[in-house]
């Protein structure tokens, strides 16, 4: 069945870096689009990056661009992302999914399949 495992959180500096990882199983992740999710508490889950199957576009939210950075790897069947200049206000579960085509959408209920989530925290 399809499987999502988010992977690479943790505590970080204001500044820093993290990778997260999404590894997918039972479906061939360069076959959908993948997202990658954010819910800190007390607000309400927002989509952070997105990867497109059709022609590898990737997009950004505007409070995240120039400095997160989505990827794939094939021979891994796995999604990335860069996280680089951490700030508190990133701090949240970030969670990857899948979405049951290859265009990237931001409503969350366009997306089908969803991973745990993983814990990032930014503080000094």
């Amino acid at each position: 069945q399809v499987q999502l495992v988010e992977s690479g959180g943790g505590l970080v500096q204001p500044g820093g870096s993290l990778r997260l990882s999404c590894a997918a199983s039972g479906f061939t992740s360069d076959d959908y689009a993948i997202g990658w999710f954010r819910q800190a508490p007390g607000k309400e889950r927002e989509r952070v990056s997105c990867i497109s199957s059709y022609d590898g576009g990737t997009y950004y939210a505007d409070s995240v661009k120039g400095r997160f950075t989505i990827s794939r790897d094939s021979a891994k069947n796995t999604v990335y992302l860069q996280m680089n200049g951490l700030k508190p206000e990133d701090t949240a579960v970030y969670y990857c999914a899948q979405r049951s085509g290859y265009m990237c959408y931001e409503s969350l209920s366009e997306y089908d399949a969803w991973g745990q989530g993983t814990q990032v925290t930014v503080s000094s």
